[in-house]
């Protein structure tokens, strides 16, 4: 073997360790709200007063509130991020989610503590909401700064499959449980144990990410740092790169209302408001979501050949259109319920697979976490987080079936508003000192 391809075959495999390092964080974050959502039924039981309604709205707000933080981990880590490294910042982020997402499974019952246990609870849900605040802005950027600037659409797309991996993995668990334990024991404890595997998660995560060394991209802008005084911080983000912040919160509005409806509401939804079985509820979405990591891969690698805002435009579009009827096809039983929500799921496949590379190109290398972090969680804690509760809400508010529905179309009307201004990212390279830099359109 040559030493140029004894060189490559070690690039190739320093990408792969990136993609793990960056992709497990993403599972094990994923992985906790899998287990939330659904385990809603037997946390709202255990952990909260009240009717079977009331009790689930409480969880469901309580898995809100763990997203109104996430911008204060923004504004934390992302500077954070920006100055000391991409690598410190995620080995600590992944920690805590896993440490908070194993706490959770050991809150004591609503019986046994009373209003401690929902009071736990959100200091637990708020202690995840803070270190995810600079975990999926940082794993993005660490694995866009690694890809090559020519496939970065596929190599981002694999972050995603670490989303739906550990989503899918904490609902089939739950599922799992549920089935071989059956409902009363699931009440009485068995809900617990899926929390647990949080823990070995975030700690062979942690140990993936403290092999590697920090980002090319962010080693060149550290030294060019030694001999010019380069601009960062989020004084001059703000400053400087306001329109990307716009972009990218506009769009994010699109990409989480439809992402927490259709994989976090979804179980609740089912089940409430269509009348499937708690397992019936928890298969449809994981058969959904395995249709949808199979076409990631591919989806992200045409968007490096046809380019992002293409893909954003078909399924945001798609989804307008589509939305409503599918539905109204969910809601006529087990058979519809699984093919509307594949159907759905692959309309929403060319946003997810494409976001680490789409967004982390809208910034320069020094603002490039804390644009990311800060845009992406304060759109998400306001509308992607609170999506499940408003989606409920309105259904109790109007008596609306549909209402998530119609959400999910309002929320694709302002994310084709924020497509009309961004860039065309594919390709551009993420050294690029006009990153960033945004003609008004």
């Amino acid at each position: 073997m040559t030493m140029q391809a004894t060189s490559d075959a070690a690039d190739k495999t320093i990408l792969h360790r990136a993609i793990a390092a960056s992709a497990m964080g993403n599972a094990t974050e994923w992985f906790d709200y899998g287990i939330y959502s659904y385990g809603v039924t037997y946390i709202s039981a255990a952990l909260f007063p009240g009717s079977i309604e009331e009790a689930t709205l409480f969880a469901l707000a309580t898995f809100a509130i763990s997203f109104l933080v996430r911008p204060l981990g923004g504004l934390f880590w992302g500077p954070l991020g920006d100055r000391l490294g991409r690598k410190s910042v995620l080995a600590l982020t992944i920690l805590m989610m896993a440490g908070a997402t194993v706490g959770v499974g050991l809150v004591p019952s609503y019986a046994s503590i009373g209003w401690w246990a929902p009071a736990i609870l959100i200091v637990l849900r708020m202690v995840q909401g803070f270190s995810t605040g600079g975990e999926y802005g940082g794993a993005a950027t660490f694995m866009a700064e690694y890809a090559p600037d020519a496939r970065r659409g596929f190599y981002g797309s694999f972050l995603e499959f670490g989303t739906l991996s550990g989503f899918s993995g904490g609902a089939a668990l739950m599922l799992a449980f549920s089935l071989l334990l059956g409902d009363g024991a699931m009440h009485e404890w068995g809900w617990r144990i899926p929390f647990m595997v949080a823990g070995p998660m975030g700690v062979v995560g942690m140990y993936l990410r403290s092999k590697m060394e920090d980002t090319p991209v962010f080693r060149e802008a550290e030294e060019t740092m030694h001999h010019e005084a380069a601009p960062g911080g989020l004084r001059h983000l703000l400053a400087r790169h306001w329109r990307p912040v716009l972009v990218v919160g506009g769009l994010v509005v699109a990409l989480n209302v439809v992402n927490y409806t259709l994989l976090s509401y979804m179980p609740t939804y089912l089940q409430r408001r269509i009348g499937l079985t708690n397992d019936e509820a928890l298969i449809v979405p994981i058969i959904g979501m395995l249709f949808m990591m199979v076409f990631l891969p591919f989806a992200g690698a045409l968007s490096d050949r046809i380019g992002r805002r293409p893909m954003w435009r078909f399924s945001l579009i798609g989804l307008l259109l589509a939305v409503t009827p599918l539905y109204m096809l969910m809601a006529t039983g087990l058979v519809g319920a699984t093919l509307g929500f594949i159907l759905l799921g692959l309309l929403y496949v060319p946003q997810l697979s494409t976001i680490s590379a789409t967004f982390p190109a809208l910034f320069p290398t020094r603002v490039r976490f804390a644009g990311f972090a800060i845009a992406y969680n304060v759109s998400t804690s306001i509308f992607g987080g609170t999506a499940p509760a408003i989606g409920s809400g309105l259904i109790g508010l109007t008596g609306n079936e549909l209402m998530p529905a119609y959400y999910m179309m309002a929320a694709c009307l302002v994310g084709l508003v924020a497509l009309h201004f961004m860039p065309e990212t594919a390709g551009r390279s993420l050294r690029d000192p006009d990153c960033g830099v945004m003609e008004p359109r």
